[in-house]
């Protein structure tokens, strides 16, 4: 043998056996949501948000800095006597601020920041339950995926098998065209369910962010034990945990302060002002008071914004319990829904569908059946396994959108 191609026989077993160089990196739940909290876009930005809100508690709570008034001039004798020269004065002005006022502009900036951190959260959640969503919808696919390469498979042994038959003359030619046919339908639906898997992948890195590498991979179960309280304790923790209902409460609180802020403003404000002036002849100090007297502004524009800004937010935090309430029990009777349809597929149809399939293909192998019958039996074992698996995914689906009602954050994974 040339010494060129023993050179490229040990190249090629030396590649065999290193195996591939770069291996995906493979995420579970827990790991795509930690990713997704630490590196998202969007989260990030939300929570830069929140610390530019929580810096007007700063501003709320600093006092008026003083004022400094400096003047000064030329002094000219307009009759004989008094002396000329340069006249200067020196002023500075502290205002006063009452400590309801103070009080209430603080409890608003502090309510506010309370509601821009509850709508955080409420953005951090329907961030993770789209992850949560996306991871399954992937482990979906794949499992549809596997199923139709399984049934690709399969179809090409009937195919060989039925190609054997009418080359021997034991079955019709018409058996080998609908063999072929369904051969060809079950390449066709692999490839659909691969181009699935890519979307739903493309699909997922998108929900994650742009620091999850495109040759990523996923473990986890579909069917994960799901645990769900009773209605009524649902439609309890949703009043008092969603995150949406907490920044309503947090605004209306924000608009109680302000009301208080501004009837506060009626008040007189007050101002201590101390000086000195000083002439060629004479040097004087002065202390005084200057107060505001509140006669044309009554602040009845500010005052009636703010109290219709707080009848507003009532009523939407009274419409959003409501609603919110509508929301749980419907997610609930989804649950419920998918949970019976798991149950009654995984206990009774896939099984009576797998029974009927392996009968019709005894009966086919021994010449009882004909192939159509063997056919239509396999349609229907892949059409209830289909199902099983897209009632998996519903019950996920209707568990997370519970969960994000509930708020909460964190995955529950066995």
């Amino acid at each position: 043998m040339p010494a060129y191609r023993k050179l490229m026989f040990l190249c090629a077993g030396l590649l065999s056996l290193s195996g591939p160089v770069l291996a995906a990196d493979t995420y579970d739940l827990e790991a795509l949501l930690r990713l997704t909290r630490e590196h998202n876009r969007s989260l990030v930005a939300g929570r830069q948000a929140v610390a530019a809100v929580e810096a007007g508690i700063e501003t709320a709570s600093a006092f008026p800095n003083p004022e400094l008034e400096y003047t000064t001039g030329s002094v000219r004798a307009r009759v004989p006597g008094p002396l000329e020269g340069t006249a200067r004065g020196v002023w500075i002005s502290q205002r006063i601020e009452y400590p309801s006022q103070r009080e209430a502009r603080i409890g608003a900036a502090r309510a506010a920041t309370d509601a821009a951190g509850a709508e955080l959260q409420g953005f951090q959640g329907g961030v993770l339950a789209e992850v949560k969503r996306r991871f399954y919808e992937l482990l979906r696919r794949q499992a549809e995926l596997a199923t139709a390469r399984e049934d690709q498979m399969l179809m090409e042994q009937i195919r060989s098998r039925v190609d054997l038959k009418v080359g021997t003359g034991e079955a019709a030619r018409y058996e080998l065209i609908k063999a072929d046919a369904e051969a060809l339908n079950a390449q066709k639906a692999a490839q659909s369910a691969a181009l699935r898997v890519s979307q739903a992948k493309a699909a997922l890195r998108q929900a994650v962010g742009a620091q999850l590498a495109h040759d990523f991979e996923v473990k986890g179960q579909l069917e994960r034990p799901i645990v769900v309280p009773p209605l009524d304790t649902l439609r309890t923790e949703v009043v008092d945990r969603n995150p949406e209902l907490q920044r309503l409460r947090a605004m209306k609180a924000q608009a109680e302060r302000q009301l208080d802020y501004e009837r506060s403003q009626r008040l007189p404000s007050l101002t201590l002002k101390g000086g000195r002036d000083e002439d060629p002849e004479i040097r004087a100090g002065k202390v005084g008071v200057v107060v505001s007297i509140p006669i044309f502004d009554r602040r009845r524009g500010p005052i009636d914004a703010a109290s219709a800004q707080l009848a507003r937010t009532r009523h939407e935090l009274e419409g959003r319990e409501f609603a919110l309430q509508q929301e749980v029990e419907g997610a609930y009777r989804q649950y419920e829904m998918a949970a019976t349809q798991v149950t009654a597929l995984e206990t009774g149809i896939v099984r009576q569908a797998g029974e009927a399939l392996r009968i019709a293909e005894a009966a086919y192998r021994y010449g009882e059946r004909g192939i159509l019958d063997y056919l239509d039996a396999q349609r229907v074992y892949r059409s209830v396994r289909n199902e099983l698996i897209a009632a998996r995914y519903d019950l996920q689906v209707a568990a997370i959108e519970i969960e994000r009602l509930r708020a909460l954050q964190e995955t529950q994974l066995p």
